[in-house]
């Protein structure tokens, strides 16, 4: 399986899981481009009065650590920023959660599938 598969397989299930646990979807891979960087947010989502800005990280094994390790500081800089894009562009006035959904896979079948809510917060 390619990447790219490999990212959507573990994004669709991610969106399955936050629908079970009663999310709304609002976006999928809303993209946006400030200034000279591409922000792209995997998911965004609704429950109740909070927005969830999802992150995905899709993995065959853990051999190289933990899928959440490979949200750095600077890919949650860009996810932050994109985020306020978002919230401007829809003139949003909620509460916000920046969260990181694990998916572990073998083959096509997902073995494993962890919500962080809040994984990481916009520091001043």
């Amino acid at each position: 399986m390619k990447t790219q598969q490999i990212g959507e397989l573990g994004e669709k299930e991610a969106c399955r899981y936050l629908k079970k646990q009663g999310y709304k979807i609002l976006k999928r891979n809303y993209h946006k481009i400030i200034g000279k960087m591409i922000g792209e947010i995997d998911i965004i989502a609704r429950k109740g009065d909070t927005i969830s800005f999802v992150e995905v990280k899709t993995r065959q094994s853990e051999a190289f650590g933990m899928p959440c390790e490979y949200v750095t500081k600077s890919k949650q800089q860009k996810l932050i920023k994109t985020a306020y894009t978002y919230i401007e562009e829809e003139q949003l006035d909620s509460n916000y959660s920046f969260d990181v959904i694990e998916v572990l896979y073998e083959g096509r079948k997902i073995k494993e599938l962890r919500h962080i809510p809040h994984a990481f917060t916009v520091s001043a």
